[in-house]
């Protein structure tokens, strides 16, 4: 029985981190907006409201169904690299990698780009519109919770609260401080919280906009000529810059957001779409691969050989991940020889059932070959955070899939005049130049932010996504599996026991590894534990609600009523308050 219902609507409905930024989504649909204007209108709250896990200058991966057009679209909304981010700058310095916080990591702020870009493809509001509630949180305040505010659980080994930064913000960050240290001290739960400057920054994108004059898409373009290439593109780069950072004002006039083409592989009957290479969002699709193969109903879901088995596949995919993924406008991804059912096939052979797999065994897209020999294997070194997710379908059946992200206040100071702070994803490549996610100027780093939108029959059928880097498209796939191969209800899917593996490199800094390590919560019975072990995985066993935070929205083809649900976890761990709204 599932803590929560299944929420059922027919004219909208939203998903979201936090219960504010559900609403704001909402006055958006209710206004007459549409699936992207609530999209954006939520994730401006989000940045507000959850800004140990995204702010206003990090980056947005997104999925749009638009049914206008019938088809779905990839925001690539990914930051760069400056143009002065060479390999041999940062090898002249000493650093064999990038570091994970400060402003070396920064690129330019992508986020405000992807937000006006999906405005202006695919919304039908203003900037003004969808800002007014995130304006309002800023300027006139939001009561503290207790994700923000932390101490975060001790089992997630890093705290992106303000209780676990306030001495670093006290003693190096007094911008930061000033902000969410008001007076000196850590803000009681329910204390009202402002944010000034981050006000002043959005009502001069405001004013912009509406010195533009009355066409929608000319004060759109204004309001982000406003933001990248007039004064606050200018405190941007300074601010960097005094940091000991390489963004310039060059690298935020140049910089543009992608609208692409999505990846895609149907998996029993179900289309389901991705964000491209320069994202982990095929690996998803990878893992569906393998998984058809196998029958996963008759194992049972959360068996024994279910999580022994979806483990495995997860380790393969990932290794390939690792293997190749990267900008594609960089480096050549062999992304039809990654998804090719011949391909799954050799490779599913490599899956033991009675043995857990120790190594990290990338395989051969270009020839077929299951295992990749005689070349450098980048998932075999040992190089020894947070996220949101807006999910929304409108009366039309729009669908919005957007994972915003980065420039979280614990990775790197906030900027006095503007209210936040610059994203770190700069620190996601890797200085070996043979890697293909090898820095270059202006390259894209790979991302670990993943939404999912799935079709079914040529018509709209699910979107889901959840926050926690490496483990998103562990979590979501394991969400997607119960609904479409067990055929569970949203909530129950959501709710179900999750597990995840760290076996391959981390995303972010230092890149570190654990071969064969599982985390399970501690909900999966001893029994199926004890087991898991004796097949040689090193079981990592989590608190009951601690394996990512699940979002998600279908449409019944059937009747066309919208069914929803909202991770607990958040709440049971106290880490986000998710919430999901119909109409």
């Amino acid at each position: 029985m599932a803590y929560r219902p299944t929420l059922m609507s027919t004219r909208g409905m939203i998903s979201t981190e936090h219960y504010l930024s559900a609403e704001a989504g909402m006055q958006a649909l209710r206004a007459g907006g549409n699936a992207f204007d609530a999209a954006v209108a939520a994730a401006l709250a989000e940045g507000v409201l959850n800004p140990h896990m995204h702010t206003f200058g990090g980056e947005l991966s997104a999925l749009a169904y638009s049914a206008a057009d019938k088809k779905v679209f990839s925001i690539n909304g990914n930051t760069v690299a400056p143009k002065a981010a060479t390999r041999e700058w940062f090898q002249q310095q000493g650093l064999r990698l990038i570091p994970g916080r400060g402003a070396l990591a920064a690129g330019p702020c992508a986020a405000p780009d992807a937000f006006i870009s999906a405005l202006q493809r695919f919304g039908t509001c203003s900037f003004a519109q969808v800002v007014a509630p995130a304006l309002e949180l800023a300027e006139n305040g939001f009561p503290m919770h207790g994700a923000l505010r932390g101490p975060a659980p001790a089992y997630l080994n890093m705290d992106f609260s303000i209780a676990g930064n306030a001495a670093h913000f006290r003693q190096h960050w007094p911008s930061s401080a000033k902000v969410y240290l008001p007076g000196g001290h850590l803000p009681d739960i329910g204390q009202v919280m402002t944010n000034p400057d981050l006000a002043r920054t959005f009502r001069r994108l405001m004013a912009a906009e509406e010195r533009a004059g009355g066409d929608r898409l000319d004060g759109l373009a204004a309001a982000r000529a406003e933001f990248y290439e007039g004064p606050i593109a200018r405190t941007l780069a300074a601010h960097a810059q005094a940091q000991g950072g390489l963004l310039s004002t060059e690298d935020l006039a140049d910089f543009h957001i992608q609208i692409e083409e999505p990846t895609t592989l149907n998996y029993r009957g179900y289309d389901v779409y991705k964000c491209g290479p320069w994202s982990q969002g095929p690996v998803f699709l990878q893992q569906l691969a393998l998984l058809e193969g196998f029958d996963l109903k008759g194992m049972g879901l959360n068996s024994v050989d279910y999580i022994h088995t979806v483990t495995e596949a997860a380790k393969l995919a990932f290794a390939d991940r690792e293997q190749y993924y990267g900008d594609p406008n960089f480096t050549e991804v062999p992304l039809a020889g990654l998804l090719s059912k011949d391909y799954a096939s050799s490779r599913r052979e490599l899956i033991d059932n009675g043995q857990a797999s120790l190594e990290q065994r990338p395989g051969n897209p270009r020839t077929g070959a299951a295992l990749l020999t005689g070349e450098d294997i980048f998932a075999a070194r040992n190089w020894g955070p947070g996220t949101v997710y807006v999910a929304v379908i409108d009366k039309e059946r729009n669908m919005a899939s957007f994972t915003p992200s980065g420039a979280w206040i614990p990775s790197s100071p906030v900027i006095d005049g503007l209210g936040f702070p610059l994203g770190t994803r700069v620190q996601t490549f890797f200085l070996d130049a043979k890697h293909p996610n090898a820095l270059l100027p202006g390259k894209r780093p790979r991302t670990t932010l993943t939404p999912t939108l799935v079709m079914r029959d040529g018509n709209p059928c699910m979107v889901f996504g959840t926050p926690g880097g490496d483990q998103q498209d562990q979590w979501t796939l394991q969400f997607f599996l119960a609904v479409a191969d067990f055929e569970m209800e949203v909530q129950d899917a959501i709710e179900a026991p999750r597990f995840s593996t760290a076996h391959f490199p981390s995303s972010f800094y230092p890149h570190n590894c654990a071969p064969g390590l599982l985390r399970v919560e501690e909900r999966v019975p001893e029994e199926i534990r004890n087991e898991l072990e004796a097949r040689g995985h090193t079981l990592q066993v989590n608190p009951a609600w601690s394996e990512g935070d699940v979002l998600g929205i279908r449409i019944d083809a059937k009747s066309g009523t919208l069914y929803g649900g909202a991770d607990v976890r958040g709440e049971q761990s106290k880490r986000m308050p998710s919430h999901i709204v119909g109409w």
